[in-house]
């Protein structure tokens, strides 16, 4: 008797489950194709928006942002329509989301405030990618700016990120727009030292260096006096990508066009690079 009562049981139930699959079936199906055609024409709508944006000549960085954003948005709406479709309720949901987001936005303040950062360096591009720039107490080259972050690639090769917002709310020195930048060397000499001479050797370094442009001219200038020694200023002109190598071949060279002129170079002489 109780093994009959088992069986009534569990062909009761499996007759109700077939029931309501099969009512709940056409719901669970629609629900499934919108969410596979909605990805597929988000995947579609991102590659046009994206077209669209290179053909207006946009920002790469900008692009990028705004298609991230765009996919985003069209991803929460794809499945805010999926759990509809599905049956669930939706105010109670969005409600819940809300709070949720609210909750969210309270515990990351600073990733929100790297996220408006990454904005302002967006819509003002006080830099680019690939420009040359010293913030936060270093110098490299912009290999990528997110959302939250910015990355720059150092002279000896090392990556460093800096957040959105300390970077859109400090100084920012950026070597790249103009092109070509002044290079600023001081060499020490002794006070017997023939200042003219010395000067007139100083200037034909530079105007045998083909690196070193004409417009605007380099100079040479006295800088300051010292107890022990008169300070030579050196300040030729020079493309961005040349700046390390014209340092480095102008101090090299100005001390063997004095060493064969018997100029006295004093032992602490010292470059100085801005």
């Amino acid at each position: 008797m109780g093994r009959l009562i088992y069986i009534n049981t569990v062909k009761n139930y499996s007759e109700g489950f077939m029931k309501a699959l099969l009512e709940y079936s056409p719901k669970l199906i629609s629900a499934f194709l919108i969410l596979f055609v909605g990805l597929y024409a988000i995947r579609f709508i991102n590659r046009f928006a994206k077209k669209i944006m290179v053909k207006r000549n946009l920002d790469p960085t900008l692009s990028k942002f705004l298609a991230d954003i765009l996919i985003w948005v069209l991803r929460v709406l794809l499945f805010v329509t999926f759990i509809s479709k599905l049956g669930i309720e939706t105010s109670s949901f969005v409600a819940i989301l809300g709070a949720a987001g609210l909750a969210v936005g309270l515990s990351l303040q600073g990733s929100l405030s790297n996220f408006a950062g990454g904005m302002l360096i967006i819509l003002f591009k006080p830099f680019r990618v690939g420009d040359t720039i010293e913030a936060q107490g270093v110098i490299g080259t912009v290999t990528e700016i997110q959302i939250f972050i910015t990355k720059l690639l150092t002279a000896n090769n090392q990556t460093i990120y800096i957040p959105n917002a300390n970077l859109s709310n400090g100084i920012i020195t950026n070597y790249s727009i103009s092109g070509i930048r002044r290079i600023d060397l001081v060499l020490s000499l002794s006070y017997e030292t023939d200042l003219k001479a010395a000067k007139e050797i100083v200037m034909e370094v530079m105007k045998n260096n083909n690196k070193i442009l004409t417009s605007p001219e380099p100079s040479v200038m006295v800088r300051y006096l010292s107890d022990t020694a008169i300070h030579l200023a050196i300040r030729p002109w020079t493309k961005n990508e040349d700046f390390g190598i014209v340092s480095s071949d102008i101090l090299e060279q100005c001390k063997i066009a004095f060493e064969d002129k018997k100029i006295t170079i004093q032992p602490f002489t010292k470059g100085i690079t801005k």
